[in-house]
């Protein structure tokens, strides 16, 4: 006999602990705002000098 087979099935173990502070469709990062190229590269430009400077 499978007794590993007999019982209710377990749920829900599959689940994050936390909310992530950047996830998508939050107040920091929503659906609907995508980022255009140019201001990516701004940001990471921005992001290397500051890394630099330190």
């Amino acid at each position: 006999m499978d007794y590993g087979k007999s019982g209710a099935p377990k749920r829900g173990g599959n689940a994050p602990k936390h909310n992530e502070h950047n996830a998508k469709g939050t107040a920091k990062n929503p659906f609907s705002v995508k980022e255009t190229k140019a201001e990516l590269l701004a940001r990471m430009k921005a992001a290397a000098e500051a890394k630099k400077a330190k």
